[in-house]
């Protein structure tokens, strides 16, 4: 392994990157930047190089947020994070597994950004308010307040029901093989009545633009718009979970993580935006 701290903790970097952002390639955008900072300083006066680094990354990942504001504005429909093929060790660490779970990004998408770096600096990575104070430019106490603030709205909104693995392997192989076989009653099974499925497409393919609400709703626009291409869907592990991925007519068309509560899935994120489906042909090793 290289001796350069960067390189040893890229994996780390990349996912608190990925965690201020909801997107691999914005990820990889503020990497970039931060390595070209980081080869212009003066490495032998840095006295804890991983500490200097996430405060770098966080840095840049605020910029791009703030940069990046108009664009979410101007989306077509609902916006969802960018999924990862993740490596299933992933799942083993169960905090960060939750923590990059679609469910708990489209959280933390409503969080402002201070308020995000915060959380994920905090409650994922474990980094001292005062080293986060540094980051912001903030007082350690006004740290804490905001800390406490971020906690509370993503207490009142995040899924509260941990699932064993097990079960949700066992959930996601059924709700694949309900759609590849064209069994209505048998995705109805494992729909929860109240399930909700959010789609992003951001107009460049077709997609509900509003969540669609219930079991039979739902199960019935899925079975027919399988019916009507050649379809085939696969369990893949995304975002530390089991979820799906599922070809059209031979190429990748949806991404799909889910929450399971009770042995029925509550919760479906479903992006079929093709700009988002691009770096899911290789597993991304995530690290805290």
């Amino acid at each position: 392994m290289s001796d350069d701290p960067f390189i040893t903790h890229r994996r780390l970097l990349f996912t608190v990157a990925y965690e201020m952002l909801g997107s691999a390639a914005d990820a990889e955008d503020v990497l970039q930047e931060s390595w070209l900072r980081w080869s212009e300083v003066d490495q032998s006066q840095v006295r804890e190089p991983r500490a200097y680094l996430v405060r770098t990354v966080t840095r840049q990942a605020l910029n791009l947020v703030r940069s990046h504001s108009r664009r979410r504005e101007d989306y077509i429909g609902e916006w969802l994070p960018e999924p990862l093929l993740t490596t299933p060790d992933v799942a083993d660490d169960v905090e960060l597994a939750e923590s990059v779970s679609m469910a708990m990004l489209t959280v933390l998408e409503t969080l402002v950004p201070t308020e995000r770096a915060v959380f994920v600096l905090r409650e994922v990575f474990d980094v001292p308010y005062e080293e986060i104070a540094e980051v912001l430019d903030k007082e350690p106490a006004a740290v804490r307040q905001i800390a406490h603030r971020a906690r509370d709205h993503v207490a009142a909104r995040r899924p509260r029901i941990r699932v064993d693995r097990t079960e949700q392997q066992d959930v996601v192989e059924r709700f694949v093989l309900a759609l590849n076989t064209g069994d209505l009653p048998g995705l109805l099974a494992v729909l929860a009545p109240d399930v909700v499925l959010v789609a992003d497409g951001n107009g460049l393919i077709g997609a509900a633009r509003k969540p669609i609400v219930g079991a039979e709703k739902l199960a019935t626009y899925l079975i027919n718009g399988a019916a009507r291409v050649t379809f085939v869907g696969a369990v893949a592990s995304l975002n530390g979970t089991t979820g799906a991925l599922f070809d059209v007519n031979g190429a990748l068309a949806a991404a799909v993580s889910m929450v399971v509560v009770d042995g029925r899935v509550t919760q479906l994120f479903s992006v079929v935006n093709p700009d988002k489906l691009e770096r899911l042909d290789a597993a991304v090793t995530l690290a805290r």
